[in-house]
């Protein structure tokens, strides 16, 4: 899968609220009312990523989960990023 370019990177996150492009990564800090709340979206994400093949690096702090997401074989952000970008906000809102 090849490395999106900055261009269609930026269009895509258009439709995607507050995430940032930023040193060839796609991230995302997500707020949750409780800390098990945070852990269950982790749980949940978990099985997305494992369905697509593509992992997020996923930071727990209290109430909230940074997702940073890129290709390491590729070196930037590809459509599978985009897919979990898009996969992350599916989980957050359900």
């Amino acid at each position: 899968m090849a490395v999106l370019d900055i261009k269609n990177i930026k269009k895509e996150l258009r439709d995607l609220k507050n995430w940032i492009l930023k040193d060839n990564k796609i991230s995302k800090e997500y707020t949750f009312p409780s800390y098990m709340n945070s852990i269950q979206f982790i749980n949940k994400l978990a099985v997305e990523a494992e369905k697509y093949n593509h992992h997020p690096d996923m930071v727990v702090g209290w109430c909230s989960i940074k997702i940073t997401l890129t290709s390491h074989d590729e070196g930037g952000v590809t459509d599978k990023c985009l897919i979990m970008a898009k996969s992350a906000e599916k989980v957050f809102l359900a």
